[in-house]
């Protein structure tokens, strides 16, 4: 059967999050997504059902990429987690999956590859989305969690143990010159998505179940969600503008639900990492969306099976 570029080569994309787990077919050349599913994850009932419920999506993806005739290359898994540049799972914030056997247990389906999901998410903007034109780039995700990843010649940048995407889950220690309070301001608790929801049904009296909507809220009118999302969007700014300071990246692309989402988070997320950027030449670089939207985990999932091919070529 003669394939078509779009017909041809694809791989099974798994994301793996804290609240749903997203399957799909996705294709090499374009990176479009032929079939998905969607169940949720429910991590509460340990490491094993999610593994099961995991295993069975691959399935029926690898069931379904032989009804439509597809070459099937591999399965990729993007996880919430750190993960070794040996594919093993170092950390169980999310997942309790570290140090099991993950990539082997989807390795008897078919060819397997194990990454965190800001790394694939990075990947798939890098090859099909918003950093497709930029050599070096960095990539950050704001959503459950903030994570982000340098991006150069299409591939991200793991680092020495697989460890260099903790942009905000760690203390920023300072002390006050005025009345000499330490405080210990964490970032992820501060700006992400249920920091957002935290901080307001605090302050509002309110309940909010989600970072989404304390952004409409804000959008409204709503005072006290007004004072929230600006001060979080500046906080990530601060933070942002640090990385292109000692990075020096061409461009920003942003991800997550509420990375990606418009209106005064993104305003003053934007003017805030252009304030905290020192070199003048610098303070105008491109601060993008994502392009790939919500499909950007587990179509950067299954790239990386792709990309581990061109590498394992390339040795």
């Amino acid at each position: 059967m003669a394939e078509s570029p779009d017909r041809g080569a694809c791989a099974i994309g798994l994301d793996v999050g804290g609240t749903k787990i997203a399957a799909g077919l996705v294709t090499l050349s374009s990176g479009a997504v032929l079939a998905r599913r969607i169940v949720p994850t429910e991590p509460r009932r340990g490491g094993e059902a999610v593994l099961k419920d995991a295993l069975s999506l691959a399935e029926e993806m690898a069931v379904e990429a032989d009804r439509k005739e597809l070459a099937l290359q591999g399965i990729g898994v993007g996880v919430p987690e750190l993960v070794g540049p040996d594919g093993r799972i170092t950390s169980s914030h999310t997942l309790d999956w570290q140090d099991a056997p993950v990539e082997a247990a989807f390795a008897s389906l078919a060819p397997a590859v194990v990454e965190s999901d800001v790394r694939a998410g990075a990947l798939a903007e890098g090859l099909y989305g918003a950093g497709r034109p930029y050599r070096l780039f960095v990539y950050v995700t704001v959503g459950t969690g903030i994570s982000s990843t340098l991006v150069q010649d299409g591939r991200p940048f793991a680092g020495a143990r697989g460890n260099a995407l903790i942009m905000a889950s760690s203390p920023f220690t300072v002390e006050c010159s005025t009345c000499g309070t330490v405080l210990n301001p964490i970032l992820e608790e501060y700006a992400s998505g249920p920091a957002l929801v935290a901080r307001y049904n605090r302050e509002s009296g309110r309940t909010a179940a989600r970072g989404e909507e304390v952004t409409a809220a804000a959008e409204a009118g709503d005072e006290a969600a007004i004072g929230i999302v600006r001060s979080a969007g500046e906080a990530l700014g601060n933070s942002v503008g640090f990385l292109v300071n000692v990075i020096d990246p061409e461009a920003i692309v942003v991800g997550g639900g509420l990375g990606s989402s418009r209106g005064l988070y993104w305003d003053r997320f934007v003017a805030s990492t252009r304030a905290h950027i020192w070199a003048e030449n610098s303070r105008s670089l491109p601060i993008l969306p994502a392009a790939m939207g919500a499909d950007s985990g587990l179509v950067g999932a299954a790239a990386t099976v792709f990309t581990k091919q061109d590498d394992s070529a390339h040795l």
